[in-house]
This record gives C-alpha cells, sequence and structure tokens, in this order.
C-alpha cells in the first residue's frame, strides 16, 4: 500500500498547480463575461450582424472550454484523491493501474493546461502555417528538412491537430527543398510560435559513404493564419500574380497542371505560392491566406501599426543563427540555445515530443 500513500503525496503536490492555474485563469471574470455573451445572443437582431454574432459565439465558445476544463481537472484530481483514500481503507491493490494511469493523464493534462495561460499574444488562439527551406548542402540539408517537416507532422497528430500540405518542392535526390503546411487547431500558433528559426543537425551522414559527420541547417518560419480578411488588408494594386505548372517529383504533394499560383507582396518583396489544389482559384485562396499569415506575423514581431510598414526579412540558414541543436554524434541531444532547455531522448523529438521547447519558450517570454 506504500505505492498508494506516495501517490497520495505526489497529489498534494500539484494541488498548488492546480489552484494557481485556476487563479491564473482568472475563472470568475470568465464566467461573469459568459453570461454576459450569453446575454448578448438573446437580444433581438443579434443575428443580423453576422461577422458580430460569429465573434461573440467564438468567444462564447472558448470561454465554455476555459470553465468547464478546469472543472474538468477538478473533478478528475477529487477522483484521484478518493481512489488513494479508499484503498489505504480497505486496504485493496486493485486500483492500483487505474490510479497510475489517472495520474500519468491527470499530469499531462494540468501540464497542458498551465501552457495556455502562457498564450496572450495577437493570434495566439489562431491555426499556424509553417514554411520550412533546407539550407546550403545539397541532399543532405534537404533531408533535413524533411526530417523537421515529419516532426511537425507528428507533432500535429499528437494534439489532435489537423495537418494539411499547401505547398511542397520535393529535394533532387532526397528530402525537400521547401515547403508550407497548415496547421489547424485552437493556439496552434502561440505553441508552434517558437520553433521560427534556425534548427541545427549534426549527424552521421547517411549520404557519405565515408562515414564522415555532417552539420546541416533548416530554416522554419511560423506564421498566424488569419481567417478574417479584414484583419490585415492588402491592395490589390501591391501584388504581382503568376500561374505555372507544379514541378518536382513529388507526386503525392502537388498536380501537374497549369493551376499553381505564385504571388509577390511588391511592398514588402514577400512571396507565396501554392501548388497542392487542383483548382487554380483553390490554390490563388491558400496563397493569400498565406500572404496574410506572414504580414500578420512580421507586423507582431516587428510591433507595427501598418501593413505597408512590412519589409522582407531573410533569415541567413547558417552556423551562429540557429535556434535549436539536434545532434545524433557523438552522443544525442536536442539543445534549444534560448532557454537552454535539452532533452537527450532525440528519437522522441524527431517524432513530435518538442512540448517541453515550447513550454520553456513560453515560459522565458511569460513576462515579456
Amino acid at each position: 500500500m506504500l505505492e498508494f500513500e506516495e501517490y497520495k503525496v505526489k497529489l498534494g503536490g500539484l494541488k498548488p498547480k492546480l489552484q494557481a492555474l485556476g487563479e491564473a485563469l482568472k475563472l470568475d471574470e470568465a464566467k461573469k463575461e459568459l453570461s454576459e455573451l450569453e446575454a448578448e445572443t438573446e437580444k433581438d437582431g443579434f443575428w443580423d450582424d453576422l461577422e458580430n454574432s460569429q465573434k461573440v459565439m467564438k468567444q462564447i465558445k472558448w470561454q465554455k472550454a476555459k470553465c468547464d476544463g478546469y472543472k474538468k481537472l477538478e473533478t478528475d484530481f477529487d477522483d484521484l484523491y478518493t481512489i488513494c483514500e479508499m484503498a489505504l481503507e480497505e486496504n485493496d491493490d486493485s486500483l492500483l493501474d487505474e490510479l497510475k494511469s489517472g495520474f500519468t493523464s491527470f499530469e499531462e493534462k494540468l501540464e497542458e493546461a498551465n501552457l495556455t495561460t502562457l498564450l496572450s499574444g495577437e493570434y495566439d488562439s489562431c491555426g499556424a502555417m509553417i514554411s520550412l527551406h533546407a539550407g546550403a548542402g545539397g541532399t543532405e540539408a534537404q533531408d533535413w528538412a524533411q526530417m523537421l517537416y515529419r516532426m511537425y507532422q507528428r507533432w500535429a497528430e499528437r494534439h489532435g491537430f489537423d495537418f494539411k500540405v499547401l505547398d511542397y518542392l520535393d529535394g533532387e535526390e532526397a528530402g525537400l527543398k521547401s515547403a508550407t503546411v497548415a496547421i489547424d487547431g485552437e493556439n496552434a500558433y502561440g505553441y508552434l510560435k517558437s520553433e521560427n528559426g534556425i534548427h541545427r543537425l549534426v549527424r552521421i551522414s547517411p549520404f557519405d559513404s565515408s562515414g564522415r559527420r555532417h552539420t546541416s541547417f533548416a530554416a522554419v518560419e511560423v506564421m498566424p493564419q488569419i481567417e478574417d480578411e479584414g484583419a490585415i488588408e492588402i491592395r490589390p494594386d501591391d501584388l504581382k500574380v503568376d500561374t505555372y505548372r507544379s514541378s518536382g517529383a513529388g507526386g503525392q504533394h502537388v498536380n501537374k497542371t497549369e493551376s499553381a499560383i505564385r504571388i509577390t507582396h511588391i511592398p514588402s518583396g514577400i512571396v507565396v505560392s501554392c501548388q497542392t489544389e487542383r483548382s487554380q482559384h483553390q490554390n490563388r485562396d491558400y496563397a493569400m491566406s498565406m500572404l496574410r499569415s506572414r504580414l500578420a506575423e512580421i507586423k507582431e514581431r516587428q510591433h507595427l501599426e501598418r501593413v505597408e510598414d512590412i519589409k522582407g526579412v531573410q533569415m541567413k540558414i547558417e552556423w551562429g543563427s540557429q535556434i535549436r541543436s539536434y545532434v545524433f554524434m557523438p552522443y544525442t541531444l536536442a539543445k534549444d540555445h534560448r532557454t537552454n532547455y535539452e532533452n537527450g531522448n532525440i528519437s522522441a523529438v524527431m517524432d513530435g515530443d518538442i512540448d517541453g521547447f515550447i513550454n520553456a519558450y513560453l515560459s522565458m517570454n511569460a513576462g515579456k
């Protein structure tokens, strides 16, 4: 029965964290706002203004999820504590497996809920768009870019988010030269904005017959998905639109018709493209969404008031500019150079286990 006593102590240690979460969520304010919003929906003419009604309903959904989520955590905590007490009173070991799995699940949910309280940026609740670009080095760098692509795909799957390919250019022999994907889910941008920057890989190259160690770089750009077209105003006169035939060997990613779209935002020099849909119209819609997202991300990062002030930003994909290093040889380690957070289980990291890096980054920036 010693294990039940240990879990009872562990739960006692988590209770202050649960209470601190409740304070951080400002539940009294949330409940008051929820009541006011629900009252607003009952007013005459509420549905006449569709844009406003949609915003209100989205806020209601968000506040309900916040309150219900915390209530569920409280219930889970009480259930686990009750299991401990029942087992100790009745000297019943049969509840141990249920307690172990329940505690692990509760701990993960509490950590995730604490992480969401650190998301306060204007676009943090939005979905995310990620663009990956292989650095210099040919096949080696292109393979590394594809490994990162898979890492984010696995991360999205872990969180139940949708992962959609918008643009994909295959590498010459292996990997990819560049790709843009949409990860759709609440707070996806808030989580993934920490991934923006240069990622460095050190390993024994599978493409080097001499078995030498290689260093490769890839750039990751993270942008918020902007659903409201009016949120980022783009003048048609500022755009140059080109159509072309999809390129590369990537049959599963692209089609071969003249439907690919490339849009250049003339004032900033930003270029976006989409080639994964068969319809030119769909590709244009996705490309415009990508452009709005990129402009919004730069506008937020540079604290600009006007989109017109945005100038194109070019990241140097090279040594000294990396945010994170992934070492496969002579030891295994993934280390973030901004937070110093590290994980020695490189296989898990490449399989999408990057929440530790995200949490460390958000915690570091919480007070800024």
